[in-house]
């Protein structure tokens, strides 16, 4: 939750509510794999190596056209191979009885850390061609031409900050700059709407 904000702080400007709650969960989707294998330098590491990766992950969605909504792939996916890699590099003796590269272990447990990151790689993408294909064939991926206007059919995106920044105006008539803020000024209404009745 330290390395995601300043990179979204350095990129944007600002620091989110939703980027310091999607780096809590890279961070545990990173320490999932690893959890059993490396010390608290080990895990701390992981922690502050995931946050980066995965806030710049995330923004790949974009330069592809990709549809992955809810981040799927730039947090548990990148996240879950970074917690892989980090086996290779941490594993204690201490903890798990095996060491990794950066305790003498060498590059034997990294190496097959790559190979399972890899095979993990190949056995998803396979596979889900397979179903893609599989319901491509059976009932197709794209809705008709008739059900155009049917909601959801639209680019669909996960984290929609504009609707903070309406509700606020809404409220308060003014822009709201913070989630507190939004929060105080919904529990005033509130307050006032209890009251009147």
């Amino acid at each position: 939750m330290v390395t995601w904000p300043l990179v979204e702080k350095w990129r944007t400007g600002t620091v989110t509510t939703m980027g310091v709650v999607s780096a809590a969960v890279a961070g545990m989707v990173a320490i999932t794999p690893a959890c059993g294998e490396v010390d608290t330098l080990g895990a701390v590491i992981t922690g502050l190596v995931v946050g980066a990766v995965c806030a710049f992950a995330i923004t790949l969605k974009y330069r592809f056209d990709v549809d992955d909504t809810l981040d799927v792939v730039g947090v548990h996916g990148v996240g879950g191979l970074i917690g892989l890699i980090m086996v290779g590099l941490f594993a204690t003796a201490r903890i798990s009885g095996k060491e990794g590269l950066f305790y003498g272990g060498g590059w034997g447990l990294l190496g097959k850390q790559l190979v399972a990151v890899v095979s993990v790689i190949a056995f998803s993408f396979i596979l889900t061609w397979i179903i893609a294909k599989a319901v491509d064939l059976t009932v197709g991926f794209r809705a008709e031409d008739e059900y155009d206007s049917v909601p959801g059919t639209d680019r669909e995106r996960a984290y929609d900050f504009q609707t903070a920044e309406r509700l606020g105006a809404l409220v308060s008539g003014k822009a709201v700059t913070s989630d507190d803020e939004l929060v105080r000024q919904i529990t005033k209404l509130l307050r006032a709407r209890e009251e009147s009745k």
